[in-house]
């Protein structure tokens, strides 16, 4: 079992070295905390979407109970000391997830000495005519081909569920979030840039009814496990 709670800030500027350091020390104190991902912006191309700079910084945090969760952003929690000064007028937003993962056929990483693999993050702010036949369908559609991808090395989709927050950022809704992992920006753009894609983008025209659009970002992402 896993739950994920998802932060993002929407701001000018790239956090400075030393709030970074700071972050990683806070999340390295929050209890029951299974695994914490930090993204920060990188560069990748795709056939089909440009939506623009990607967001300074993005969390998502993996917990094993959704009472952990909820301990953590309650008054008092652990994640009450996530202040970034140089991120203070940002708007930031939260939601919880139920995190699903999928098969790839070669999950190791092989990323440089010294670099960080590449997610590419996409929300689905919705909502859906019918939120069950659209979760049925892209849940059962797209991980299949999510996994031909060249040189995929992660697959998961989040979605939401009810949770109690005392954090001070706003509360998101998002019907779905879905994220693919690489070794690197070069290699997502290489995937991106597949044969697949298209099949993927068909896939995309099938969907049930929805609005809200969606969002795709390439992100840098780290990985600290407490």
């Amino acid at each position: 079992m896993s739950f994920a709670l998802v932060l993002f800030y929407d701001g000018a500027g790239a956090v400075p070295p030393d709030e970074m350091a700071a972050l990683r020390k806070v999340l390295a104190s929050v209890p029951a905390l299974e695994e914490a991902l930090i993204f920060t912006p990188a560069t990748a191309s795709d056939l089909y979407t440009d939506d623009g700079a990607a967001p300074p910084l993005g969390l998502q945090l993996h917990f094993n109970r959704l009472e952990d969760l909820e301990a953590a952003a309650g008054q008092g929690g652990a994640l009450q000391g996530l202040a970034l000064p140089s991120l203070a007028g940002a708007r930031a937003t939260a939601q919880a997830f139920w995190r699903r993962e999928y098969p790839v056929d070669d999950a190791v990483l092989r990323t440089a000495p010294g670099a960080l693999p590449c997610s590419y993050v996409v929300h689905y702010p919705g909502p859906a005519s019918d939120l069950n036949a659209w979760l049925d369908h892209y849940i059962t559609g797209h991980p299949p081909l999510f996994r031909r991808l060249p040189g995929i090395r992660g697959i998961e989709i989040l979605t939401r569920v009810d949770w109690v927050s005392h954090l001070p950022h706003a509360r998101a809704d998002h019907m779905q979030r879905n994220r693919v992992m690489f070794d690197s920006a070069e290699a997502l753009t290489a995937a991106l840039q597949s044969p697949v894609r298209h099949e993927l983008r068909a896939d995309f025209h099938s969907f049930p009814p929805f609005e809200g659009g969606n969002a795709h970002f390439p992100m840098w992402t780290e990985a600290l496990r407490p």
